[in-house]
């Protein structure tokens, strides 16, 4: 009997681990879990004492060039003593490996485990420490361009709404709320793009389920697959927006997004055209990852529906309408 093709496929953690100490030169006593399926696939290796994460690029999702691109950050990011999770190489100092799956080649890369707890509610001072990590970053990858995606309004808000059509009546009220967003933001970013230091490489995903605390409240950041080029402005509206929903109290919200940007700003100003931003920054890459999650349907399908789509759009109407009245009456 002839197999059937695939377009996706979930790899044995039994062979996968015995490829990994062989290509790692681990000992017999490590184990291969799998940890989560979605826009990647994440394994754990782990002997009980010593911990890494094994992320298997689904096929097609990324380059080679744009994972070595994201390797070549990391680890500039990790030589300037930077708490991230960073690559780890193979026995042969290689860096990605190529593993031959029924779809076709998918590339995996093992990395440093985040020791820590991620922490959905944290405290003032951690919010500060995340704003002054942040700011660590964007003070080495401002100025600077990597291979891979530019986050202009073109790819955050056009190209989003392009991908969601397939799935959705352009007459609902979200899709025209979503496409009228589109058309009122990029004269915003237009404005920011023309002052100094105000881009660079961002992670765009920095929110509490990528990054992880440890008991001394140090911070590690990881997971930097949707890195890319754009205003720096994107990871802290970002943050923000994710705090937003996070702290149902909103004057908590005020103290904990008000920490969080001193931490950034006691290490890398902020102009006051970047912080007028923040909501239509936040507002972007949540519209981005709606996009994305149409474009990987065969992740997403078990929940991207018109109800789901409907609570989505509310979130993002419901920030631009906190900093709009914000605004409006101080």
């Amino acid at each position: 009997m002839t197999t059937f093709p695939v377009i996706a496929s979930t790899l044995s953690e039994t062979e996968l681990g015995n490829f990994i100490k062989e290509k790692y030169q681990l000992s017999e006593n490590f184990q291969c879990k799998l940890f989560r399926t979605g826009v990647n696939h994440t394994y754990f290796i782990s002997d009980n004492e010593i911990r890494f994460v094994f992320r298997v690029y689904c096929y097609n999702w990324r380059t080679k060039k744009e994972i070595e691109q994201e390797l070549e950050l990391l680890n500039l990011l990790k030589n300037h003593s930077l708490s991230i999770s960073y690559p780890i190489p193979d026995s042969n100092l290689n860096l990605i490996q190529e593993i031959n799956a029924p779809e076709g080649v998918r590339y995996a890369v093992l990395f440093s485990f985040a020791k820590g707890e991620k922490m959905r509610f944290m405290s003032n001072e951690i919010c500060f420490s995340i704003g002054s990590l942040m700011a660590k970053i964007h003070n080495i990858t401002e100025n600077k361009k990597i291979d891979r995606i530019n986050y202009d309004s073109e790819i955050l808000l056009n190209k989003a709404y392009n991908f969601l059509k397939p799935y959705f009546d352009e007459k609902l009220d979200e899709m025209k709320l979503l496409k009228d967003i589109a058309e009122k933001i990029p004269k915003k970013f237009n404005e920011i793009n023309e002052l100094e230091n105000t881009t660079g490489i961002v992670h765009l995903d920095i929110w509490y389920d990528n990054l992880s605390v440890n008991n001394e409240n140090e911070i590690t950041i990881f997971d930097f697959d949707n890195c890319g080029n754009g205003l720096l402005i994107l990871d802290v509206g970002y943050f923000l927006k994710q705090l937003f929903f996070i702290e149902s109290d909103k004057n908590e919200y005020e103290l904990k997004a008000k920490n969080f940007l001193n931490g950034y700003q006691k290490l890398r100003n902020l102009s006051s055209k970047e912080i007028e931003l923040i909501p239509e920054a936040g507002a972007s890459i949540f519209v981005f990852y709606l996009g994305i999650q149409a474009q990987r349907f065969d992740w997403s399908n078990i929940f991207l529906t018109e109800n789901y789509l409907k609570m989505f759009v509310g979130r993002i109407k419901n920030w631009l309408n906190y900093y709009e009245e914000k605004n409006n009456y101080g």
